[in-house]
């Protein structure tokens, strides 16, 4: 997979560390099979059809590679009943991170055993968790909704998928090498479950059951292996609306709390979102009655905002020792006042699909120039973040 590649500077990077073996009892085969969605992509046929040792190798590759130890190499055994996980040349103690998330999965098991008693778990649904991500060297966290069912089904790559793309790109125009931007993506959903792109409405009443898992993931998963506060983004209004109502503080788009995960603990800088594919949504002509103007402008409004919080979390990534309000000034800034031509023609590149030069005369015409001055107000979408 393209985002799995590791630059040479990377490896570099990495390349004074010890090494070592890790080795982790992954569990029975039974509890390894529902950790790991196994198997991944069978409905009758199987898409790809691996066993449970070659599905779990596949993720846990997934995770090494990037980590940025290119040259690791995981092996999967069964001994009777029982999995587990051999990986060489990672530091000593690479196990725990990994043993971490499979224990907060069982959290996540529970969830949804609990919820589908209740009768509110849907057939096509699929629990999973956020295997593959960079499970030590992360530099910044995701704070989702839910991930869509085809990451699973066809692609078994948490990583792959419109959403994760669009990030990943606008990631890039912050600065962030192509193959750099797993490490600044792990994801943690708040929505356990691999669902249909368009479920969004459906899972808002499954949360609750996932408490245990959501907290322990993000208490988990915000703080690095040196013991730092990690930068979050929380993207859409359900997250958002999480994020208020288990911490406190009300996180509107571009705007900026500090949470503490774990008590007597860091505080961790969170920075509200939009969804990443609600620009989509909110650029759509069919929302304002066919008028191109006024979605082109939505748009305009909605990229500027997307812009921004990408470079604030390139920016807090790259030094999490950075003051986190004077980052999110600069990039609002950059993208809102000193860059706005730029801002408007990767809109017109990006989601209308313009080449770079129509891209650039869109964006020097007067209409375009008088939608950017009004990129700092408040966004009215008619609501269509609500369910992403």
């Amino acid at each position: 997979m393209h985002k799995i590649a590791l630059s040479g500077l990377a490896a570099l990077a990495f390349s004074g560390l010890a090494l070592a073996d890790a080795q982790i009892d992954l569990g029975d085969t039974q509890r390894v099979t529902r950790l790991f969605a196994y198997p991944n992509n069978c409905n009758v046929i199987c898409y790809r059809d691996w066993t449970l040792e070659q599905t779990v190798e596949h993720y846990l590759t997934q995770s090494v590679q990037r980590d940025g130890y290119a040259n690791a190499k995981v092996r999967v055994t069964r001994d009777n009943h029982t999995l587990h996980a051999h990986i060489t040349e990672v530091p000593a103690g690479y196990s725990e991170p990994l043993r971490k998330l499979l224990d907060n999965g069982e959290l996540a098991y529970q969830g949804a055993t609990r919820l589908n008693q209740k009768g509110g778990w849907d057939f096509s649904w699929y629990l999973f968790l956020p295997l593959g991500m960079a499970l030590e060297n992360r530099r910044s966290i995701e704070l989702l909704h839910f991930p869509p069912d085809y990451s699973l089904t066809h692609f078994q790559d948490y990583l792959q998928s419109n959403t994760t793309d669009r990030w990943a790109e606008l990631l890039t125009f912050n600065g962030i090498e192509a193959n750099q931007t797993p490490a600044y993506q792990t994801i943690v959903d708040i929505a356990p479950i691999a669902a249909p792109s368009d479920a969004g409405g459906a899972l808002a009443g499954v949360y609750d059951y996932f408490h245990d898992y959501q907290v322990n993931m993000v208490k988990d998963m915000t703080v690095s292996k040196h013991g730092k506060a990690l930068p979050m983004v929380a993207f859409g209004s359900p997250v958002r609306a999480w994020i208020e109502q288990q911490y406190g503080p009300k996180v509107n788009v571009l705007g900026l709390v500090s949470i503490t995960p774990q008590a007597g603990g860091a505080k961790v800088p969170v920075l509200g979102s939009n969804h990443p594919s609600a620009i989509w949504y909110a650029a759509d002509p069919k929302g304002y009655d066919g008028d191109q103007d006024k979605a082109d402008a939505a748009g305009l409004k909605m990229m500027g905002q997307d812009l921004s919080a990408a470079c604030w979390q390139a920016g807090m990534g790259r030094n999490p020792q950075a003051d986190a309000k004077l980052t999110l000034d600069a990039c609002t800034s950059k993208w809102q006042v000193t860059q706005k031509k730029q801002t408007c023609e990767l809109f017109y590149r990006t989601i209308r699909k313009l080449t770079p030069e129509q891209a650039a005369a869109k964006c020097n015409t007067g209409a375009v120039t008088r939608s950017l001055r009004d990129l700092r107000k408040p966004l009215e979408t008619n609501g269509v973040d609500s369910a992403l």
